[in-house]
């Protein structure tokens, strides 16, 4: 009777070898050969190192089965799905989607994904690779409708990190964990193309010209501030030529007026003393003849008194000249003494 039991199940272990258990795209070559019938029960198991089996027991969940030995009861016990604990690559196919400003892109992806939860991933979903697919597709869609084509180009990490959320958000059932998506390829239109070509080469004619155009702008401040610097510096210089100019005239005019107050100093001193008109009019005589030495020297046109000849009557007049201004000075002088004199006696009048 037992060998008989031992046949009925080797024979039904061996019918149930063609029941298919991973999807085909989740694994490679290899594996697919090697996975493409359920193992049987041969009662006692080795289960290979990140992999996890899931036994039924009379058609329902018993356990899963960890790497390593593993025991079985024949007949009762029935391998029902081989889950891969290894991270998973899924091509997902090309598809067309609409951005927002209304272009047709051609876009396909890669998929990455790991199988954390056995019991999830066996009893979740029917076909797990087609449901992940699924959703990598219209959540790829949804996402690139939200976007313009030039920042489809521009923030394509942040559309891949917004699938991946999106996906795990309904994958968590499914006991399946998303760790990366990455897009392969966008196509445009050939026309859209040509388009984006343009406005690249317009792109670089418009940098150009504004780099260019600064050249110019840069050069000509330059040139400019030259002229100013130099325009300053020049100004600075005539103006300090200038003040050292007035300094200099300042200079002479001061001593040019010293030595003519000194030479008057020592005139009236000498005019003080005893014998100073005879002096003043030798002084007169000999300035008269010096000038009419010299007259016709200069010009052609010449204005000369009646009595250019007589000498003592020419010193004679200008001694007359200076007597009179003298006598215009001393009155002058008293007269303004006695102003002062006459202030002095009324204030002391006020006073009281």
């Amino acid at each position: 009777i037992l060998k008989s039991i031992f046949r009925s199940s080797e024979l039904a272990l061996h019918s149930q070898r063609t029941v298919p258990t991973v999807p085909a795209l989740w694994v490679t070559q290899a594996q697919q050969r090697w996975a493409s019938s359920l193992p049987m029960n041969t009662v006692v198991l080795f289960v290979p190192q990140q992999e996890s089996w899931v036994v039924e027991r009379m058609g329902r969940f018993h356990r899963i089965l960890e790497p390593g030995l593993n025991f079985l009861i024949p007949i009762l016990d029935k391998i029902r799905y081989v889950q891969s604990l290894k991270e998973i690559v899924i091509d997902v196919p090309e598809q067309s989607a609409v951005s927002l400003d209304n272009v047709t892109l051609q876009i396909d992806g890669v998929l990455y994904l790991r199988i954390l939860d056995p019991f999830k991933a066996s009893y979740g979903v029917e076909d797990p690779e087609y449901a992940v697919t699924q959703l990598a597709q219209t959540t790829m869609r949804s996402e690139l409708g939200k976007l313009t084509l030039d920042k489809v180009f521009r923030e394509r990490e942040t559309l891949n990190t917004n699938i991946v959320h999106s996906i795990n958000q309904a994958s968590d059932d499914w006991g399946i964990r998303c760790l990366r998506y990455e897009i392969k390829d966008i196509h445009v239109p050939p026309r859209v193309k040509e388009s984006m070509q343009m406005q690249v080469e317009a792109e670089r004619k418009k940098r150009a010209t504004v780099l260019e155009s600064e050249g110019h702008k840069e050069a000509a401040i330059n040139v400019a501030e030259g002229r100013k610097q130099a325009q300053i510096l020049a100004s600075e210089g005539q103006k300090t030529e200038q003040i050292n100019k007035a300094a200099g005239e300042a200079n002479a005019v001061l001593a040019k007026a010293e030595a003519k107050a000194k030479a008057i100093r020592l005139l009236s001193d000498a005019l003080a003393e005893q014998n100073g008109n005879a002096a003043a009019s030798l002084s007169v005589a000999e300035q008269y003849v010096s000038a009419f030495s010299n007259l016709a020297k200069e010009s052609n046109t010449i204005l000369l008194p009646s009595n250019s000849g007589d000498i003592s009557g020419m010193v004679t007049q200008a001694m007359t000249i200076y007597g009179s201004l003298a006598k215009q000075s001393s009155k002058k002088l008293e007269s303004v003494s006695e102003g002062c004199q006459d202030h002095s006696k009324q204030s002391p009048n006020r006073k009281q």
